[in-house]
């Protein structure tokens, strides 16, 4: 059987092409080279660039996604492995693109990639399916808004975060009201759209969910411990957390949080990798928000949960492929 090209497609346009880097590597490394021709894949704003086994670089042709190397051998491929974290690769950008020229790709589509991607969109659409999240209010910037009512609807602390961002980058958690306005600038830096949100006093977990093998599983279930005010940037990716999988929950927590994480991911018509974040309070899971193409770094959760639940990376990254191959 002729081996298919995989392209594992990672970068970005935003500060999360670090951790995107990494995450491609992990899953270059994890593909059954017995199966697959794989190839490495960058996007960045202003490059396009396939990198060849020396590591040289050739400019992606953006007409069908191929490449010319310079032997005159062409690269087509049968599969892009996404793995980009933030635009354009999770806001379905790049999932629109490759529609319009006929490429096959891993993970959800366009639709479901731009509605994920959009905190406030989907919280709206999963409130109609029961999955309950915290009070928030929505600002556009430059919007006139009456601080003294959000603060007093909301209550102190509340969070203020961009609709559309992720790594938990432009993030504040306001105590006190001298705060606010700041913390407005940060999140309006990364979004013109932002969320602020009431202040959720519970465990924070973080749930792996996919299909595989034609049934939606929960691969995990991951306690966030934070050694700061909250799950950020550097919480997640600098080690100022501790992570514990599985999360010390009673059977009945989880089995409720298992359900509505399936729930959502269902009801959303999610294909792929996700992880979605909650607040447990008092045994009720509010959700957070929901990742598409999550961190997939050697100390990222998906990879740990998978781990824990059994599936090497291998497997899980081949029925990723084998997916996308079957849609094709």
């Amino acid at each position: 059987m002729k081996k298919k090209n995989v392209a594992v497609v990672m970068g970005g346009y935003s500060d999360e092409y670090k951790v995107s880097l990494k995450s491609g590597k992990l899953i270059y490394d994890s593909l059954d080279r017995d199966l697959y021709n794989v190839y490495e894949v960058v996007i960045l704003k202003d490059d396009w660039y396939f990198l060849d086994d020396r590591g040289q670089k050739a400019v992606i042709n953006k007409a069908d996604f191929s490449v010319n190397l310079s032997s005159g051998f062409d690269v087509k491929f049968d599969v892009c492995f996404n793995i980009i974290h933030g635009k354009p690769g999770e806001n379905g950008e790049l999932q629109a693109y490759w529609d319009t020229i006929g490429q096959v790709y891993t993970g959800c589509e366009f639709y479901q990639s731009a509605l994920t991607f959009n905190k406030k969109d989907t919280l709206a659409v999963l409130s109609k399916y029961g999955i309950p999240a915290a009070k928030s209010v929505y600002l556009r910037k430059n919007e006139t808004f009456n601080e003294d009512e959000i603060i007093a609807d909301l209550g102190l602390p509340l969070f203020v975060k961009p609709n559309q961002s992720g790594s938990s980058l432009g993030i504040t958690k306001v105590k006190e009201k001298a705060e606010f306005q700041k913390a407005l600038d940060f999140a309006f830096a990364e979004d013109d759209e932002i969320l602020i949100e009431t202040f959720l006093n519970g465990m924070e977990v973080s749930v792996g969910v996919l299909d595989y093998q034609g049934e939606t599983i929960v691969l995990g279930i991951t306690e966030i411990v934070s050694h700061k005010e909250f799950f950020d940037y550097e919480a997640k990716y600098e080690g100022a957390s501790e992570e514990i999988t599985p999360a010390r929950i009673d059977d009945e927590t989880r089995i409720k949080v298992e359900e509505i994480a399936k729930r959502a991911y269902d009801s959303l018509g999610m294909s792929g990798f996700s992880r979605s974040e909650f607040i447990i309070v008092e045994g009720t899971p509010y959700m957070l928000e929901m990742n598409t193409n999550p961190g997939f770094s050697p100390t990222s959760i998906l990879p740990q949960q998978a781990q824990h639940y059994g599936i090497s990376l291998k497997d899980l990254c081949g029925n990723e492929v084998e997916k996308a191959l079957a849609k094709k």
